[in-house]
């Protein structure tokens, strides 16, 4: 079994039995697994990561109407089944954060967009592995908080890596 299916099996069980699953009891009763993409290598990507010198902290808007505050840390390219993308990599004082929306939002992938923490690698690049982006806890349960993802992070691509969109009854 791979890491990364050991690791999705783990998540699994988390959100289908702890007590601080983000699943409401009714959720847990017919939680059977989430769904995902299949893994795919051609996104797990080391990319070299443009800073950003504006650190000046910006507000992002919550889910229930709050804000949190980061700072634009980086900016990077890439290419996705042959078509160009652009993402901007944004700190605080948890680390790295990097919510998208891809062009399968609404449709197979949650519609507020997912989650990632880029791991930070020498010489401003960063370790961004899309097989690991996760749906918000909002995404099963509005009384949480979370991020919107900001307007310059929506793609016109399409993300076929991570968790998909939850459905449940």
């Amino acid at each position: 079994m791979s890491e990364l299916n050991a690791f999705r099996r783990e998540k699994d069980e988390f959100f289908g039995r702890h007590p601080q699953s983000p699943l409401t009891p009714e959720q847990k009763r017919g939680f059977v697994g989430l769904q995902y993409f299949p893994e795919n290598d051609a996104l797990r990507l080391e990319v070299q990561a443009e800073p950003l010198f504006d650190q000046q902290p910006i507000q992002m808007q919550t889910s229930t109407g709050g804000v949190q505050t980061y700072v634009r840390r980086a900016r990077f390219k890439f290419q996705v089944e042959g078509q160009e993308a652009e993402l901007t990599i944004y700190q605080n004082e948890n680390g790295y954060f990097l919510p998208f929306v891809d062009s399968l939002a609404g449709k197979e992938t949650y519609p507020a967009g997912r989650y990632l923490e880029p791991d930070s690698l020498p010489g401003n690049r960063f370790l961004v592995d899309f097989n690991l982006a996760y749906n918000p806890n909002c995404a099963y349960n509005e009384m949480w908080s979370c991020p919107i993802t900001p307007a310059e992070n929506r793609l016109k691509v399409p993300i076929r890596a991570g968790e998909k969109l939850f459905e449940h009854e």
